[in-house]
């Protein structure tokens, strides 16, 4: 039986990738000598370094984004070159399309969007699941999600897992993949209740078809930026700051600091003085989850599966993964694994993480799996130098580290999904986080009267939280 995304919220409704990759797609990467000045200086050329330079060059402020990779894009990351299609090895996911900017600004850059697929289908061994197993396991979701909902509204922020419902049966195991690892890229049990209740708007999935990592680079298209330069050492006070890299020095009157929870928690950016530990516990509390793509080549459609086909199994152990199958009508599947046997799985390497892919299809759908495979590749965020993880998610009793995080230092503002505390772990949220920081940043130099009316957006529709079962990336 099919499960339509009707269905899954219906369930959910109590809760809501070295390849040749896009690089910076027409950026002014600076081929001059960097700056020596700037009214702002911005560390990271992903969604949230992206949106806050372009919210200071609407103020008519000089910015400058100083980026480590070689390429725009952070954890949105499109490979166009190891297959026949592209395909994004991470975020693959908008959200909200009806009050989303990005999806305005996407369209407005030339880029077509299209509505995530809307029918999942769970496999028991080697057959579907019938109607009433589905249901079944539809009314188990609504259970643990309920549970998860009224233990939001407790005393104390506990895990999600200490609270499920323990006479979930035979679905208990895929109830917590799809409301865990798949969602968020933990174990529910390093998850907490509150976090996971305020993750909101997340109900309308919605892709963009040339790849997310293609949209954030069109989108700093027209954004001054420096790619292979990492930010090694920030000097900051509360009047100024000057951040130190291969290329030189950039004095500013103000800095944003883009990088992730674990880059920071890692301290591979020098601070002078060192940052407040508030903000650092803030970062560790809110570390990375993991969530990697297996992406193998089928010619011929082995597996007999229809255009953007979204499997589930049911499984006793977190030794499961999702199926995204024929994506975009190509022979390109992609298998997601993600939380703590996600993790170690990938820490055992790519051909590790193949062998487990064909393994797992071939148990759901027979041997002949093995033989059909004429490419692989798989990512491994974990060991990204400058991302270090997925999406943040915040332990039991962390909640209160998304605010804090966002806390200005001085003349330094932190943004990114981390501190987003409804749309934490979303491109939606990294992108919304820049552009606070740059209005705080702006506002700090002068440069925006408290007074003055922020840029008009789109109003935010309040729904009830909502956790869909919609594949996850490492930013949603």
């Amino acid at each position: 039986m099919t499960m339509t995304r009707r269905d899954f919220l219906s369930a959910s409704a109590a809760l809501a990738l070295t390849p040749a990759l896009i690089p910076a797609l027409g950026a002014r990467a600076w081929g001059a000598p960097l700056p020596r000045e700037a009214d702002i200086v911005v560390i990271g050329a992903g969604a949230a370094g992206i949106a806050a330079a372009r919210r200071i060059q609407a103020a008519n402020r000089r910015v400058i984004v100083v980026e480590a990779s070689t390429q725009i894009g952070g954890r949105c990351l499109t490979d166009t070159t190891t297959f026949e299609v592209l395909f994004d090895r991470g975020a693959r996911w908008l959200h909200n399309p009806d009050t989303n900017p990005m999806i305005k600004l996407a369209r407005s850059a030339g880029l077509d969007m299209a509505a995530a697929p809307l029918g999942q289908k769970i496999r028991i061994g080697r057959r579907y699941a019938r109607a009433g197993e589905t249901e079944e396991f539809l009314a188990a979701l609504v259970r643990a999600n309920r549970a998860i909902d009224d233990a939001s509204r407790g005393k104390a922020d506990v895990s999600c897992a200490s609270i499920l419902p323990k006479d979930l049966g035979d679905w208990a195991g895929t109830a917590e993949f799809v409301l865990g690892a798949n969602a968020v890229g933990k174990d529910l049990k390093d998850v907490s209740v509150i976090d996971k209740v305020r993750a909101q708007d997340r109900n309308a999935a919605i892709a963009c078809r040339q790849g997310l990592g293609t949209l954030i680079a069109r989108l700093g298209e027209q954004v001054p930026l420096a790619l292979s330069t990492p930010a090694s050492q920030i000097s900051w006070s509360g009047r100024d700051v000057t951040v130190e890299t291969p290329a030189g020095r950039i004095n500013a009157r103000a800095a944003i600091v883009t990088v992730s929870s674990n880059v920071l928690a890692a301290g591979n950016i020098k601070f002078t003085p060192d940052l407040p530990k508030r903000q650092l516990d803030a970062a560790a509390k809110l570390s990375l989850g993991s969530y990697d793509r297996i992406a193998l080549q089928l010619p011929g459609n082995p597996l007999g599966l229809a255009r953007d086909d979204i499997i589930i199994e049911q499984s006793s152990s977190a030794r499961t993964a999702l199926l995204f199958a024929n994506i975009g009508s190509s022979s390109l599947c992609a298998i997601d694994v993600a939380g703590s046997f996600g993790r170690d799985l990938a820490g055992q390497g790519e051909p590790a993480m193949v062998a487990f892919a064909v393994e797992w299809l071939s148990k759901l759908f027979g041997s002949d799996t093995a033989l059909a495979v004429k490419k692989s590749s798989a990512t491994r965020w974990n060991l990204a130098p400058y991302a270090l993880g997925a999406m943040s998610v915040a332990g039991p009793g962390n909640q209160p580290s998304r605010k804090i995080l966002a806390e200005p230092i001085g003349c330094m503002f932190l943004a990114g999904e981390a501190t987003h505390e409804t749309q934490w772990g979303t491109v939606d949220g990294a992108w919304e986080s820049g552009e606070r920081a740059a209005e705080a940043a702006l506002r700090k130099i002068g440069a925006l009267r408290d007074s003055e009316p922020e840029p008009a957006r789109a109003p935010k529709q309040r729904r009830a939280p909502v956790r869909s079962a919609t594949p996850s990336s490492p930013i949603n």
